[in-house]
């Protein structure tokens, strides 16, 4: 949670100090954008098996925090774009160590029938540290007559107090992965150990990536629309508030009742989001799309991770959550380029009605696979 506020801080102004404070075009942070993710997706592959193979989860989880956190301070101190776009790099790299042998971590310490609303907890907590990060953010902006520097410095304090927490606070988990380790810390032939129900969840997930692209495209919508430039992080908290209110509930109703209905209603909201942000001529619907975009997150943000550790043989669920994360980093990558291409090219509406036909697919594919095992778990 902590991280996340120290990070929001910054990426929620990052889009508009991108375009209007250094003039940068909307394809090129379609491409710093999606790039960023897809490394931080890149590192999940190789940072979950290499867990996997340690059996030792906390010590790559801390040394993710720990570069996210040391490269808080590059923000304020960067002279040129360049600088900014390494700061940002680094940062998700960081990120992508830490997240695959996070969520197997969670998984070794959660018991099978409450994995969903574990993964819904953990969702939730990172929530509301993304909406608590952005209010400070506004009022800060406010309070220093939008200066973004001294917005970047403030934010370096949380994200040390996150490695800090991770570091003392949390001890390596005493479950039975260390039992059966792969060979090697990447292994063609493990890939083979994965069924097709794992494979069908990373392929639905990869579709229903390419229909929700960067929220720095959410931001600049807002700016199109005439939001004040210190209100900019306002986007992320209203997606964030619904995001946090909704994930916990959703994992807990898909533990009980199954995966599938509540996959398919976050899909749903998806559509209904991008139509609403395509259709928008003010900010009152634009507010309603993003509440939509929030919801979707909350239904199936930590359902899809709950299905990967489902389906994942359990000495590989690193792995399996690497291999989850890489195809979701590509995934986001081309979303975001094209997203930013099409709304250089054409208009921001086109942006978001091809978002809604990469859902309308996503769910079509869901629909041809509904008795699919992995999804009525």
């Amino acid at each position: 949670m902590l991280m996340d506020v120290s990070s929001e801080m910054i990426h929620g102004l990052l889009p508009v100090y991108l375009s209007v404070g250094l003039g940068v075009s909307m394809l090129a942070i379609g491409w710093i954008e999606g790039a960023a993710e897809a490394l931080t997706a890149i590192t999940k592959l190789f940072s979950g098996s290499l867990s996997d193979y340690l059996g030792k989860r906390k010590l790559l989880t801390v040394i993710g925090y720990g570069m996210a956190a040391f490269t808080k301070p590059v923000f304020p101190l960067a002279a040129s774009v360049e600088w900014i776009v390494a700061a940002r790099f680094v940062d998700r790299i960081g990120k992508g160590i830490r997240g695959a042998p996070r969520d197997a971590l969670i998984t070794d310490l959660t018991p099978a029938a409450q994995r969903g609303a574990a993964f819904g907890l953990r969702q939730s907590l990172d929530t509301v540290g993304a909406f608590a990060g952005p209010l400070l953010a506004i009022a800060l902006m406010l309070w220093s007559a939008n200066n973004f520097t001294l917005v970047f410095w403030i934010a370096v304090v949380p994200g040390f107090a996150a490695f800090a927490l991770i570091l003392f606070g949390v001890k390596e988990a005493n479950g039975e992965n260390s039992k059966a380790l792969p060979p090697a810390p990447i292994s063609f032939r493990d890939y083979r150990k994965f069924s097709g129900a794992f494979w069908f969840v990373v392929s639905i997930a990869a579709v229903l990536t390419l229909a929700r692209f960067s929220e720095a495209f959410l931001i600049l919508r807002a700016q199109n629309l005439g939001l004040a430039l210190a209100f900019a992080p306002l986007v992320l908290v209203v997606m964030n508030v619904v995001y946090a209110v909704s994930a916990y509930p959703a994992g807990r109703l898909s533990d009980r009742f199954g995966r599938r209905a509540p996959l398919v209603s976050g899909i749903i909201t998806l559509i209904i989001s991008h139509l609403l942000m395509a259709q928008a001529d003010g900010l009152a619907m634009l507010a309603l799309g993003i509440l939509f975009w929030g919801l979707h997150m909350g239904l199936t943000q930590g359902l899809l991770a709950a299905l990967i550790a489902d389906t994942a043989p359990e000495h590989l669920r690193g792995t399996g959550f690497g291999i989850f994360n890489l195809v979701g980093g590509v995934a986001i990558l081309a979303a975001s380029v094209i997203a930013g291409y099409l709304w250089q090219a054409y208009d921001a509406s086109v942006t978001f009605y091809a978002g809604a036909g990469f859902a309308v697919l996503a769910l079509t594919g869901l629909w041809f696979r509904s008795r699919s095992a992995a999804l009525v778990c």
